[in-house]
């Protein structure tokens, strides 16, 4: 734990996965960690429970990032119990059943979307209002978590989601260079084939193993890997750091 807090982080989907395991890094670094969860708060309790643990403040919060109102009340309480807000990985993201493209509807690309755009969109405007100099903060750091996706384009299977985290790619570009005036960093992190429960979602939850032997690497990633990644972009090391996108791919 720091001897001193690095102020108040925000992680969305952080009761699982490359989420939580930035939650308990960011901990560790120092960071007061608000974990939102939409849905899971058993394992969001579980999070905030390590994170306590470590001898670091941390709550849960439930809040959908696709709703405006959610996004804006989950800011206000992470605030209003931790202190100000310093840091925000945009990490929330979904993906639905493998389809090839003419399996992918309108209602379906909303969705997706929704959460993995206009959701991340409306995080990080929120952080930006908070965190800006001219608005009384103190600057701070995003950043955002894309997917090797976005560079694949996840042909026959994922092309919808491949497309949102291009989108994410381009935010970060973008709102990089308009805020750093501001003394705010905002940078992203593209995970490739790591083992979550997020393939289980999609159909398959043993996608990682069989594609494993087309990574350089010859395995797929922990959360732990990508996590490391995050934390060290959000701190005083990575300060030079603005517009940045390192992949952690396994070399894919």
């Amino acid at each position: 734990m720091s001897e001193e807090s690095r102020g108040t982080i925000i992680i969305t989907g952080a009761s699982r996965g490359i989420g939580a395991a930035t939650a308990l890094l960011a901990g560790d670094a120092g960071y007061d960690v608000c974990v939102n969860y939409r849905q899971d708060r058993e394992a969001a309790d579980a999070t905030v429970k390590q994170i306590l643990g470590n001898g670091q403040r941390a709550i849960a919060v439930a809040a959908d990032i696709g709703i405006e109102d959610d996004v804006r009340k989950l800011f206000d309480t992470a605030e209003d119990r931790l202190g100000p807000l310093t840091a925000l990985v945009n990490n929330a993201a979904i993906l639905e059943k493998q389809t090839e493209f003419p399996g992918i509807d309108a209602a379906r690309l909303q969705r997706i979307f929704q959460v993995n755009v206009v959701g991340s969109f409306l995080c990080a405007q929120e952080a930006v209002q908070r965190m800006s100099i001219s608005n009384g903060g103190s600057g701070g750091s995003i950043v955002n978590i894309s997917s090797v996706a976005a560079r694949t384009g996840a042909p026959n299977e994922y092309i919808d989601y491949a497309m949102s985290k291009g989108a994410l790619d381009s935010m970060t570009a973008g709102l990089a260079s308009e805020v750093a005036r501001e003394g705010i960093r905002v940078n992203t992190v593209r995970p490739g084939f790591i083992y979550t429960d997020m393939h289980a979602q999609g159909g398959e939850p043993g996608r990682v193993a069989r594609l494993s032997s087309g990574i350089p690497l010859k395995r797929g990633g922990e959360p732990e890997e990508v996590a490391r990644a995050i934390v060290w972009l959000l701190s005083d090391e990575a300060a030079y750091a603005v517009g940045a996108v390192i992949d952690v791919t396994g070399g894919v």
